[in-house]
């Protein structure tokens, strides 16, 4: 139980924030995708990824390399062959509709892949004809025509009347679920008084709901509308509920729409609770599951408030952790993303004994802090010795032939270090950063940065600048011979 608490303590809102972001992923995958091959598809890569994790826990290790190459192929494989459907559900969705909506019906029901496929061929500006016959026979109006005998889907339809096919321009001819001819001639309407925009398809949806009791539809290109024929009526579809309702009443099925919707909502909310139960699986997988243990050796940083502060020894540099998580997360540590850093701001001149605790230590979402050895480092902290200095300015290159440098002041000529002892011994000079004399062309005066070549030495913040005083002549007879005798 308390495991169990520990766990729940342990959660942050970070991965609460991280379940829930990939939950939605999941389920707006589902959401765009079910119904179709591609779905199936990605199920069955789940599954085989689910198998490969149980394998891996158990330490079958060849069964869980062969599941991770098949894994792996299987989503290439999905990525290749189903690329036109995947195409096909991202070209005729808006963006919107990819990031929240929602669709009004399942789609797996013929009437609702004819209405989503006419509106998307409407909105291409791609014409089609489809013809779904009633209780009349047609035989004796229909010319020519292929059999086809194909099950209907949105991208079977999409291909049918495609520019580049050659039954493009005919009827296709929808009986139950199947398409069974295409490139059907349908008889024009001789009738006057048809708008005079309507063309081709138009007249033939009209002759052909004249003389029978089918209903034809008609997908314009020209206008990217979708008008539906019945009897002598030729009406514009304004959206597809309206064509949706016309379908089921032609073919004598009731519109359900209250249980249809009822039971697609309760499809959604089990989609969502599966995706979040999934998703929290495999989130613990990775960051909690198959528990390991690693020890790294890892370099202590000193946070000072006072500056002036130094550490002049200490009893260890390194300390050991024992770290804790997924051997995947562990496996993945990049350098840098583990650090310790010791605060001494509180401590007193002296000897003192610095606790290494958790909020000393830096870690990756994931990753437990189990051991710190030592617990603690002994540090002597002393106050810095100070020590003046001569400063000198780092000249570079050569001034241009026709100067000489006549006079250079440095103000402050001295400035005051800090640092350890030792290091001070061996340090006789400042120097200022590197001046180009060939940028000089006359007399004046420039305030440039000093620079220590120790890190653990400091200037004191009055003294990190100096400004040089320069004086230059030009050359003449005189500085020559007086540069020779020199």
């Amino acid at each position: 139980m308390n495991g169990v608490g520990a766990f729940l303590f342990g959660i942050r809102w970070q991965d609460i924030m991280d379940i829930l972001i990939n939950s939605y992923i999941l389920f707006r995958l589902y959401v765009l995708f079910k119904g179709t091959t591609t779905f199936r598809v990605m199920v069955g890569i789940a599954f085989l990824w689910f198998f490969q994790r149980t394998a891996a826990a158990l330490g079958l290790v060849m069964t869980s390399w062969n599941i991770q190459g098949i894994t792996a192929a299987g989503a290439l494989i999905v990525v290749v062959v189903f690329r036109n459907e995947i195409r096909s559900v991202f070209q005729t969705t808006s963006f919107k509709a990819i990031l929240w909506g929602f669709p009004g019906t399942s789609p797996d029901t013929p009437v609702e892949i004819i209405v989503q496929s006419i509106f998307s061929l409407a909105a291409k500006r791609v014409g089609a004809l489809m013809v779904i016959p009633g209780k009349d026979s047609l035989d004796d109006l229909l010319q020519e025509g292929i059999p086809w005998q194909g099950i209907i889907s949105r991208e079977m339809l999409h291909s049918i009347f495609w520019v580049g096919n050659p039954v493009h321009d005919g009827a296709a001819i929808i009986k139950g679920k199947r398409v069974s001819s295409v490139g059907v001639i349908l008889p024009l309407s001789k009738r006057d008084d048809l708008p005079l925009n309507y063309g081709t398809r138009h007249r033939a949806a009209a002759g052909l709901a004249e003389q029978s009791d089918a209903l034809v539809l008609v997908a314009s290109e020209e206008r990217g509308e979708v008008v539906a024929a019945k009897g002598r009526q030729l009406m514009v579809m304004r959206d597809r509920a309206e064509l949706e309702k016309m379908l089921y009443e032609h073919l004598g099925k009731p519109l359900e729409i209250d249980d249809a919707q009822k039971n697609q909502k309760r499809n959604l909310i089990l989609a969502g609770a599966l995706s979040v139960v999934l998703i929290s699986g495999i989130w613990y997988g990775i960051t909690r599951g198959f528990d390991t243990l690693m020890a790294m050796e890892v370099p202590i940083e000193y946070a000072k408030s006072d500056t002036s502060l130094d550490i002049s020894e200490t009893s260890v540099n390194t300390v050991k952790l024992h770290l804790s998580g997924s051997s995947f997360l562990l496996k993945s540590i990049r350098p840098g993303q583990v650090r310790v850093r010791a605060n001494i701001s509180s401590s007193q001149i002296g000897k003192s004994r610095i606790p290494i605790t958790l909020e000393d230590v830096t870690l990756p979402p994931g990753i437990m802090l189990k051991k710190v050895e030592p617990p603690f480092v002994e540090v002597v902290i002393a106050k810095p010795t100070l020590k003046v200095l001569p400063v000198q300015v780092d000249w570079a290159g050569k001034l241009p032939g026709n100067l000489i440098m006549a006079d250079v002041k440095v103000v402050p000529e001295e400035v005051q270090i800090s640092g350890k002892s030792d290091l001070l011994k061996a340090v006789f000079t400042v120097y200022t950063k590197k001046v180009p004399l060939g940028d000089i062309t006359r007399s004046g005066r420039m305030t440039v940065d000093l620079v220590l070549d120790d890190p653990s030495l400091n200037l004191t913040p009055d003294a990190k600048k100096v400004t040089i005083h320069y004086v230059v002549q030009k050359r003449t007879l005189t500085s020559d011979l007086h540069g020779e005798k020199e």
